[in-house]
């Protein structure tokens, strides 16, 4: 129960904080590290924290920079 509850309290911390910034480079930056700790806490319930740490820093990168250029409007 414990590990659930730690799971949805840091992934719902990364959805609230996965827009800050105002420039490309620290909203991939901020996006990098939510995903690096999503990641690993999700990899440390399947017992590879590194792993998923690894995985979530390329997708919370990938989706900072999506978000940025949404926001500047070159993504619809």
């Amino acid at each position: 129960m414990k590990k659930n509850l730690a799971l949805l309290a840091s992934l719902s911390l990364a959805l609230c904080l996965s827009g800050c910034g105002t420039t490309t480079g620290s909203r991939a930056g901020s996006g990098a590290a939510m995903g690096a700790a999503g990641g690993a806490l999700i990899g440390s319930l399947s017992g590879d924290a590194g792993k998923g740490a690894l995985i979530g820093v390329g997708a919370g990168a990938i989706g900072g920079y999506l978000y940025d250029q949404h926001q500047k409007g070159y993504i619809d």
